[in-house]
């Protein structure tokens, strides 16, 4: 079967593999859509963290289960599904905690090991995640949804409470629509204003605002009826944006990392003390929050018809890819299988 390979830095290549054999506890799935992640992106210019090369791209999956054994979950060939791309050891310390997001051993497709950029794949059972009312695409969309659904989770945001969510990329939509939802005061900052006309215009956001204008803290506090917000979510990866949540989260605040960073930050620790912070690191997402996630879009109270700009076909990656992932209106890519 033909596959995509991204075998360096800023170059895919299309291979010839064998078509996987199904072990017991194992699906046969047929790749349908793919999201485009940010993950991708970074790998594609050689600043993805825990990455090896060569590597077949592809976390983000709609599909359709080929062959299966009878199981638990009575899911059956034809059902179609997203994937939960997060391949944990069930006996790890943090699995039995409930944690299979950030199992000591995790390993996840198309990151630590090879992923969907193909026509077919073979997952765990447990890995399956039926919607068969929702389309491939919409599929290909829950997982990243979930990682930020799973950031404003960590982070305990009430209806009551006000919410900075620092990043409008697809990671930084999932977590603003799962906090509208919540009935929360949502304001975002971004440096892009083609981002936050999106936010405002299409997903309603009601306080979209540029994060480098030199009023922006100004702008919070008045949003905030003079206060801060009291919970501050970086989606960014960027180390400028991470180390300036200390000073824009309330006293008592949470701050919640979802981007991701290759590299170090550094805070002022006496602010850190004085506002009694409380920092948190936010990894994938657990499988009560891809069940919740499905459940939403299902009912309409997340919509992810806006997401969708561009769409390619996955013969035309090592050649589109590029083009496509560095347009300035870029929302989401998904790739047709």
């Amino acid at each position: 079967m033909k596959t995509i390979q991204l075998e360096t830095p800023g170059t895919f290549k299309e291979i010839e593999e064998q078509e996987p054999t199904r072990k017991p506890g194992e699906a046969l799935i047929r790749i349908r859509r793919i999201g485009v992640c940010g993950t991708d992106i970074h790998a594609f210019h050689g600043r993805q963290p825990f990455f090896d090369y060569p590597r077949i791209l592809g976390h983000e999956l709609g599909v359709e289960i080929v062959e299966i054994d009878e199981n638990d979950q009575g899911l059956k060939p034809g059902d179609k599904c997203s994937v939960e791309p997060y391949l944990n050891d069930p006996d790890s310390a943090a699995s039995r905690m409930g944690k299979s997001n950030c199992c000591e051993s995790l390993q996840c497709l198309g990151v630590h090991t090879d992923g969907g950029m193909r026509p077919f794949i073979t997952v765990p059972i447990n890995k399956l995640h039926r919607a068969n009312e929702l389309s491939f695409e919409q599929l290909a969309l829950i997982e990243t949804i979930c990682i930020g659904t799973h950031g404003v989770e960590r982070s305990q945001l009430t209806k009551d409470e006000t919410i900075l969510i620092l990043g409008s990329g697809p990671i930084g939509l999932g977590a603003i629509q799962y906090a509208l939802s919540l009935g929360s005061r949502v304001i975002v900052g971004d440096i892009s204003e083609e981002r936050l006309s999106f936010c405002r215009d299409v997903i309603k956001v009601p306080h979209a605002l540029k994060a480098d204008a030199p009023d922006f803290e100004e702008q919070l506090k008045k949003i905030c009826e003079g206060g801060l917000p009291q919970v501050v979510l970086d989606a960014t990866g960027n180390r400028f944006s991470m180390q300036r949540t200390f000073d824009l989260a309330a006293h008592g605040g949470r701050i919640v990392f979802v981007g991701l960073l290759k590299g170090e930050i550094a805070f002022d620790d006496p602010n850190f003390h004085r506002k009694e912070l409380t920092l948190m690191a936010s990894r994938n997402a657990t499988p009560d929050t891809f069940k919740k996630v499905i459940a939403a879009v299902a009912n309409g109270s997340i919509d992810t018809k806006p997401w969708i700009t561009h769409r390619i076909g996955i013969q035309d990656v090592p050649e589109k890819f590029q083009e496509t992932v560095s347009r300035p209106d870029l929302i989401k890519a998904i790739i047709e299988v």
